[in-house]
């Protein structure tokens, strides 16, 4: 089982990781963020410099489940056989794979290899 989240506390972890790094430490707050949670709550004043690192971290972040779009109707629901949860097109290797054999039995070709 996953522990859960602190989010005030993994706020608080990532500031101070990245507040060492300002070139102008001495400026004063650039944003404040408050945050509230079930847990409590909880305000940071944070510089211009971690600002910019929160906003590139959450740029980059790519969720687990992302598995691309389908490129049958743009849908972002693949799943982990990337299988499009809407319009049901399956992608990759396997997706072709069907998709070649479901093309041959309906032009009435024999199964197996093609020819």
């Amino acid at each position: 089982m996953t522990a859960p989240l602190d989010p005030p506390a993994v706020f608080a972890e990532f500031i101070a990781r990245v507040a060492c790094y300002d070139p102008a430490p001495e400026g004063g707050p650039a944003a404040v963020l408050g945050l509230r949670t079930a847990l409590g709550e909880a305000t940071f004043q944070v510089s211009d410099h971690v600002v910019r690192a929160m906003c590139r971290a959450l740029e980059a972040y790519r969720d687990p489940a992302d598995r691309g779009t389908c490129t049958g109707c743009g849908s972002r629901r693949l799943d982990e056989n990337l299988h499009c949860g809407d319009c049901g097109r399956l992608h990759g290797i396997l997706g072709q794979v069907i998709a070649e054999h479901a093309r041959r039995v309906a032009e009435g070709q024999p199964f197996g290899p093609p020819a």
